[in-house]
């Protein structure tokens, strides 16, 4: 069955990255959109881009740390409420601080788990609330492939918040099954992004190519998608089943 046009999304993390990308892309296809990120002054600089090449388009904003949960649940109806309504919302907000545990860097790698599992948990909690209201609604939760297995050095603590997400994702589908909302998954490789300074491997595709692979995953609502597809699904399969050892050596 051919997917709804999600008309009216909205992005988080959208001052920067695979957010930024995401609503260009989603701007070019005629999108209504809410961008959400702590950096108001880079959200209105991409608002005035997106109209000035999209002028058929509604754009708004607000700057909110996804870190606090109360900003979070005030802010997302508000948006909602500005643009007329959120058929989907994108969880895309995350950091990637941190270090090998117990080598001092305790308080970026808990930094990095609440900002990614904390504060994604306050991103679907408002827009499940707002989807269940209505009947229908598309949540996209940005996880990784990081989240397959345990990563070590700079990886840990992300890995970690990242497969906490996987659960969640797949928890709240489990809640939402047989109803109009549907749940999906990303697991994004490397792509060049400042998030992944440090960790891009032999597979790393450019932004441009990653965030083209992202938007189109998106579009198509699957329960789990990698991205981009090759060669992240087989290798992701091929983790999930190597000796930790190895694993260690080629992460």
């Amino acid at each position: 069955m051919p997917r709804p046009v999600r008309q009216r999304i909205l992005v988080t993390g959208a001052s920067s990255g695979l957010g930024r990308g995401m609503a260009r892309r989603f701007a070019a296809r005629g999108r209504d959109l809410a961008l959400v990120a702590r950096r108001g002054e880079l959200l209105e600089e991409l608002r005035d881009e997106l109209l000035a090449a999209s002028p058929g388009i509604r754009v708004v904003t607000a700057a909110i740390d996804v870190d606090d949960a109360d900003a979070v649940a005030r802010g997302v109806p508000e948006l909602a409420a500005e643009l007329g309504g959120i058929d989907r919302f994108v969880a895309n907000a995350g950091i990637g601080r941190g270090a090998s545990v117990g080598t001092g860097a305790g308080r970026a790698n808990r930094a990095t788990l609440l900002t990614n599992v904390l504060g994604t948990h306050a991103q679907c909690e408002a827009a499940v609330e707002l989807f269940r209201a209505h009947g229908s609604g598309h949540l996209v939760v940005i996880s990784s492939v990081a989240s397959v297995r345990g990563m070590r050095g700079t990886r840990t603590a992300y890995g970690a918040s990242k497969a906490a997400l996987n659960a969640l994702a797949e928890g709240i589908r489990s809640d939402l099954l047989g109803t109009g909302i549907r749940v999906t998954t990303v697991l994004p490789g490397y792509i060049e992004t400042d998030i992944n300074v440090g960790r891009r491997g032999p597979f790393t595709v450019d932004l441009d190519t990653g965030v083209d692979a992202l938007v189109a995953a998106i579009e198509r609502e699957p329960v789990r998608a990698y991205v981009p597809e090759w060669p992240w699904r087989p290798v992701s399969a091929l983790l999930r089943v190597l000796p930790l050892p190895v694993v260690r050596r080629l992460t």
